[in-house]
């Protein structure tokens, strides 16, 4: 073993030890969360607009702060990016997080000195556990890549300003940058393909041993691998035993990913965002995410069926149930307030708090009354697939397909296979029938003749990956919407590729 595995043993022991105070203590830490963002950003612009200074419990907060998603808070970023000082907390940012987002066009979420520990120190304490709970630490010893965007940052308003995972880049504590892949140069390539390309030559004599990065991405990754050295990964990289993922749900991936790899690895999923890191599984026996809740951010949960409601409930986190689908609130050392992040969670735990990400507040279908989400059509995928064991998914999304005659409409699923099945139709029935079980609304429809049953189509190879170019988001930190309520992407799809529709 060697020495920074060997040093990595003590310290994950003390990070855990130390973890269990506010483990322990959930509410306490988050109530003095709370009363410190609040106290340090009394004075900014936006603490003066909203009277932080009178503000000393929860309930003053929610009738101060109305809940906003990043277009709601955009006059305060604005003038962020122009460069003023003490907007939404004190000073300015120390960074500016460019986000393409999946709800939105371009974001510049800020990242201040107070908030930049919670994005370092969330990423390796998700490592630490790992050790903590498995006594594995061999993985520190050899090569880790870490796919992700460009590290290169440009001024805006005289803040630096790059992808997260780019800002991210430039803080790789010293004892892990002699064991960091790509080089800072290939790191900066900004086209994706031919990043990869470098990524490769840099990599495939190299002892990985970890592998981290958004699922599609990886795949992307792998497949070159194999098809250039006709070895699957295991062979070409047989000390790699650690992959480390976040951004999406994984399950869609995992048959193919693992498959590729040809052995079985452990695999630590993470709930980083611009906003912050939030979560990270602790435990590999448990898919539960730990949430972090002494890292500076200050959580609610509105419960998604009031999400929309004029004055929906905003519980925090000693008011949460298990098995409830919330979209998550957070106000933090960022100086985000109110802020609608996005997405939903569904805690699978309370002692401790951990949760899994089941989807989008915006990715839903609901044309029709029928209110699926993400979650949904993913668990519908992963249960059809289990009966059809020789199929391999590569990526899907769902749209809605109104007809103006009733009972002509009906879910549109836009799919593209590794290895299709061998009949469609009856995969198209299996799915069908899934969906109906999992979601109510939607069987109620299909039963009352409202709507059809859904239609399969079979994308051709490469759709997705080319439809992506096409939009600029190859690569990195993008993710393909599982879901929405309109055709914008479906249609974009349609229009990138060939179609065949299963009748």
């Amino acid at each position: 073993m060697g020495v920074k595995a060997l040093l990595s043993k003590p310290l994950a022991a003390y990070v855990h030890k130390k973890h269990q105070s506010w483990i322990q203590n959930p509410v306490e830490a988050q109530q003095n969360v709370f009363k410190s963002i609040v106290d340090k950003a009394q004075h900014t612009v936006f603490g003066q607009d909203h009277n932080f200074s009178t503000i000393t419990s929860h309930a003053d907060f929610v009738k101060a702060v109305p809940v906003r998603d990043y277009e709601g808070l955009l006059p305060y970023f604005n003038k962020v990016k122009e460069g003023d000082k003490n907007v939404l907390w004190p000073g300015k940012p120390l960074y500016l997080a460019k986000t393409s987002g999946t709800t939105s066009g371009t974001k510049y979420i800020p990242i201040t000195k107070d908030s930049i520990p919670n994005h370092i120190n969330g990423a390796r304490d998700a490592l630490l556990a790992y050790i903590y709970d498995t006594g594995k630490a061999a993985f520190l010893d050899g090569k880790m890549i870490f796919l992700s965007g460009s590290p290169a940052l440009e001024q805006v308003g005289g803040i630096h300003t790059g992808r997260l995972s780019g800002i991210a880049n430039h803080h790789v504590p010293g004892y892990l940058r002699t064991n960091q892949l790509p080089s800072y140069e290939t790191n900066c390539i900004e086209d994706w393909e031919s990043k990869l390309d470098q990524i490769i030559e840099e990599t495939i004599d190299q002892n990985m041993t970890l592998i981290s990065g958004i699922p599609p991405w990886v795949q992307m990754y792998f497949d070159k691998l194999i098809r250039q050295t006709g070895k699957p990964i295991k062979d070409i990289f047989p000390n790699f035993s650690l992959f480390v993922y976040g951004g999406v749900n994984f399950e869609p991936y995992r048959k193919k990913l693992f498959e590729s790899i040809g052995k079985s690895v452990d695999s630590i999923e993470l709930f980083p965002a611009s906003e912050g890191f939030f979560a990270y599984q602790n435990e590999q026996k448990d898919n539960g995410l730990l949430l972090l809740l002494d890292a500076g951010i200050f959580y609610e949960f509105i419960p998604v069926d009031e999400y929309f409601n004029e004055n929906p409930r905003r519980l925090t986190i000693g008011e949460v149930e298990t098995g409830v689908n919330y979209a998550m609130v957070i106000s933090s050392n960022a100086g985000l307030w109110g802020y609608s992040v996005g997405d939903t969670v569904k805690f699978t735990s309370v002692k401790p708090y951990k949760l899994v990400v089941s989807g989008r507040i915006k990715h839903y279908i609901s044309a029709f009354g029928e209110h699926v989400i993400g979650e949904e059509v993913e668990k519908a995928m992963k249960l059809t697939m289990a009966k059809f064991p020789n199929v391999e998914l590569i990526e899907f999304t769902v749209a809605p397909y109104v007809s103006q005659n009733q009972g002509q409409s009906y879910h549109e699923w836009l799919v593209e296979f590794a290895t299709a099945p061998h009949d469609p139709d009856a995969f198209a029935k299996e799915l069908d029938e899934q969906l109906q079980k999992i979601n109510s609304y939607y069987d109620d429809l299909i039963k009352g003749n409202i709507l059809q049953s859904l239609k399969l189509i079979i994308l051709p190879l490469g759709t997705f990956r080319n439809y992506m170019k096409s939009q600029g988001k190859l690569g990195g930190q993008n993710k393909v919407p599982r879901l929405s309520n309109d055709r914008n992407l479906a249609d974009g799809l349609l229009k990138t590729a060939n179609t065949k529709q299963v009748k």
